[in-house]
């Protein structure tokens, strides 16, 4: 039986990093930075992933793209190819987080997490 990742409410990896008050600041977004958005609607050059977690991640969707039908219970959506196109996939699943450890854990990635600065 396939261990369903949602009743974990804690990270179960390494892949991102535990951080303490001191390191929280590298994550916060400057004033000028949410206002820049607030004015634009984005941000780049915001890098949030280390090529390392890219690929982990990476890694683990390709092997989500032949779940079993165990795990592909556990999306709220799973369409494996929706593409007319024979040469190409489009893979479009709701989900992974509860079934790959690193997509679980990315909902704690401080990177995601911190408020920004004086905002």
């Amino acid at each position: 039986m396939i261990h369903d990742l949602s009743v974990e409410h804690h990270p179960i990896s390494s892949l991102f990093p535990d951080v303490n008050h001191r390191t929280l600041a590298e994550y916060q977004l400057h004033p000028g930075q949410v206002d820049f958005f607030h004015e634009y609607g984005y941000l780049s050059g915001v890098r949030i992933l280390s090529d390392e977690q890219v690929e982990a991640l990476r890694l683990e969707l390709a092997r989500l793209l032949d779940a079993s039908p165990e795990e592909r219970g556990l999306f709220y959506e799973y369409n494996s190819n929706e593409s007319t196109h024979p040469n190409h996939v489009l893979f479009h699943a709701l989900g992974a987080w509860r079934i790959a450890p690193g997509f679980h854990d990315l909902l704690w990635h401080p990177a995601f997490t911190v408020p920004a600065r004086n905002c």
